[in-house]
């Protein structure tokens, strides 16, 4: 008799320990995505952690229109090639870039940790959509996060990226691309001019303080390129958001 009451009292803790796994699993890993219920317009009610998508005032990505123009420091990309591993992250597919070097932006270095893909552009030129965007990564010694922004055009085969697309995994996971290296500096558009203001991670938690630096010049992709992606996701961009009165600053319409 005792034996069977302890059992039952190790199943019911074990059923207890569960149901508060799942409630802790629910509340910090809620499933967002970019249409339907779990679509951007919902994200802020999918988690308590998610509130900022709503509630936050700097909100990324936006429209870039009526830059100011200002004459900000150059970008100094200190950028190295490691090996290349691609993931499908069942949001967009990601090159982690751990060692891959950093970012000098107003005086802080910034370590490249990631650069990931979306379609179509979440940031407008003065209203206009691109037909993808690009992001780099990075994050200082303080936590602090830039990200640079790069447009992507309908036109050449970008060869930087070919490696990235011949192992872009179709399916949630992850590929090391055997003896394949990449440096993301080849992938950079050859002009550093760049537009400039204080936003927000583009997907959950959409923290903000994030420093945004969208290249001016785009970058170029083959319509095989673009219809290889659009084919593991469709449309994964965060639909633009109010400016409010943040600035935007210009570096390349400077006197």
């Amino acid at each position: 008799m005792k034996r069977e009451s302890f059992a039952l009292g190790i199943a019911l803790l074990a059923l207890s320990v569960n149901a508060h796994c799942e409630e802790n699993q629910a509340h910090h890993g809620a499933q967002w995505g970019y249409q339907g219920e779990a679509g951007p317009e919902n994200w802020a009610d999918l988690s308590r952690d998610f509130v900022t998508c709503k509630a936050g005032n700097k909100q990324s990505p936006i429209d870039l229109r009526d830059a100011v123009k200002a004459r900000l420091p150059a970008l100094e990309f200190n950028y190295r090639s490691v090996p290349l591993t691609v993931a499908n992250n069942g949001h967009t597919i990601q090159v982690d870039q751990n060692g891959a070097g950093s970012l000098k932006f107003q005086g802080q270095h910034y370590q490249l940790l990631q650069f990931h893909f979306h379609t179509p552009s979440e940031h407008q030129i003065a209203g206009r959509t691109h037909e993808m965007e690009m992001h780099f990564v990075h994050k200082n010694d303080q936590g602090q996060l830039a990200v640079v922004g790069v447009l992507i055009n309908r036109g050449k085969e970008n060869t930087a990226l070919k490696a990235v697309w011949d192992g872009m995994p179709k399916e949630i996971g992850t590929a090391e691309i055997a003896a394949a290296v990449i440096n993301a500096g080849d992938v950079l558009p050859a002009g550093r001019h760049y537009q400039h203001y204080i936003g927000s991670l583009t997907t959950p938690p959409c923290s903000e303080g994030v420093r945004w630096i969208v290249m001016n010049d785009p970058i170029e992709m083959s319509p095989a390129q673009i219809r290889a992606f659009k084919e593991v996701f469709s449309h994964n961009a965060r639909p633009v958001q109010a400016r409010e009165d943040r600035f935007l600053l210009n570096s390349g319409i400077a006197d």
